[in-house]
């Protein structure tokens, strides 16, 4: 509990501790599950088990086929977590080698009862997640997937990057794609193939939105932001197109390219990282405010659904004035993923520089002072990756403490991969997002 501060404590300590008692009174997030590193199930590390990936490559194959693709545990860095209906998918992007599948699930009711540390199954199947020999292009198979979304009428969305992230091998093996799985069937809805024209590469492609109704599922829109190219796509399904926008609030800040997690200093210049959805209009004339920021970046821009919907629009161009700064969050503040919570009216953000959720009441003015925090752990909350609400109104989240995988090391013998849950309304009591 806080307490008042004395007169002989400095300003500046009181001022941290009254922010902090003003800040942090929220319940914590619950801890689902939790990983050394991570295993499957489906994974044969026999000697044997390069043939899993690679069977009978030719000797004249192109070099990459000679990379040692056998289970790696250290390289299997978990990235994205959707919770729907008793399962849970988490996403293993292909940076490293030795990942035996990208798009994993866990099924609830069927982890023993006191297992923290389950093994992941490839979703759909094996086959499916199977890197073809040697790194050919096979549009039946996923290459590199980091995060998933579930629209509202129960399809699971996501881009296959088809680009492999391997330091000094790096390469985009077939054209990036975006996925809609039916999760009631377990079926392929479709798959389309993101054309040259849009984007060379796949790898900025991190994240996924949907714009969906379940009255009107062929009317759903998916919204793609780009880190790496600073664009931001846009997919209409009923249309089956994509077009893109171009803005410079879809590129980083050079001022917050700085970031320093768990002892590890370095600098990205990530772009538009992610984007959230605001409260359905009163009217279908109305669009929903689409919210956005970059990583590096504390500043939060908005746009509306009916801009980004009008492909028209985006290809004649004129919209420069549509995307408007909505303020800055404060110090700090670099965060992955947003979700806004439409019974709270609530923005939780992803903040990896505090190893912590922070919060935003949408009724407040966007000023630094009306922003909160919900949870914040130094010692088991390293980088949040990945934050999801599902349609039980919970939030989930995945820390995997990415910034010490690429440039320290990871302790094998400590827990190094979790996933949270909490209900957004009891995290928020007692908070200023309240």
């Amino acid at each position: 509990m806080c307490e008042k501060g004395t007169s002989t404590l400095r300003w500046a300590t009181l001022l941290v501790t009254v922010t902090l008692c003003r800040l942090v009174l929220g319940d914590e997030f619950e801890e689902v599950f939790r990983w050394k590193l991570l295993n499957f199930n489906n994974t044969d590390i026999s000697e044997d088990s390069d043939k899993l990936f690679f069977p009978d490559v030719p000797d004249d194959a192109m070099e990459m086929a000679a990379l040692n693709e056998s289970f790696a545990p250290y390289h299997n860095l978990p990235m994205g977590v959707t919770h729907h209906k008793g399962r849970l998918f988490v996403t293993v992007p292909r940076r490293r080698t030795g990942i035996p599948s990208t798009l994993n699930v866990i099924v609830l009711d069927q982890v023993p009862e006191g297992e923290k540390s389950p093994k992941l199954v490839a979703y759909p199947n094996s086959l499916t997640n199977e890197l073809r020999s040697p790194y050919s292009p096979d549009p039946k198979k996923l290459i590199s997937v980091y995060r998933t979304r579930v629209d509202r009428c129960d399809r699971m969305w996501f881009v296959d990057t088809g680009f492999l992230e391997y330091p000094g091998h790096r390469k985009q093996v077939q054209r990036p794609s975006l996925w809609i799985i039916d999760l009631l069937q377990d079926r392929k809805v479709r798959q389309f193939e993101i054309p040259e024209s849009i984007v060379a590469e796949g790898h900025g492609m991190a994240s996924v939105t949907i714009d969906s109704s379940s009255e009107d599922c062929d009317g759903a829109y998916a919204y793609i932001p780009d880190l790496a190219f600073y664009r931001l796509y846009v997919y209409g399904f009923r249309e089956n197109r994509m077009w893109k926008f171009q803005h410079e609030f879809l590129s980083f800040d050079p001022r917050m390219t700085g970031f320093g997690v768990a002892g590890v200093r370095f600098r990205w210049n990530d772009g538009i990282f992610s984007i959230a959805l605001g409260p359905e209009p009163s009217t279908k004339e109305e669009g929903r405010t689409v919210y956005f920021h970059a990583m590096a970046s504390t500043s939060e821009y908005r746009t509306s659904s009916r801009v980004l919907q009008n492909e028209t629009l985006a290809n004649v161009g004129g919209y420069d004035h549509l995307f408007m700064h909505l303020g800055e969050r404060g110090i700090k503040t670099q965060c992955t993923i947003h979700q806004y919570d439409p019974q709270t009216g609530v923005l939780f953000y992803a903040e990896v520089n505090r190893n912590s959720i922070g919060c935003w009441n949408s009724v407040q003015p966007f000023d630094p002072e009306n922003h909160g925090i919900v949870h914040l752990d130094n010692q088991n909350f390293i980088y949040p990756s990945d934050m999801t609400l599902d349609s039980d109104g919970d939030l989930w989240v995945m820390t995997n403490g990415l910034p010490r995988w690429l440039y320290a090391s990871l302790n094998a013998d400590d827990y190094n991969f979790r996933i949270w849950r909490q209900n957004p309304t009891t995290a928020i009591a007692g908070t200023i997002c309240a």
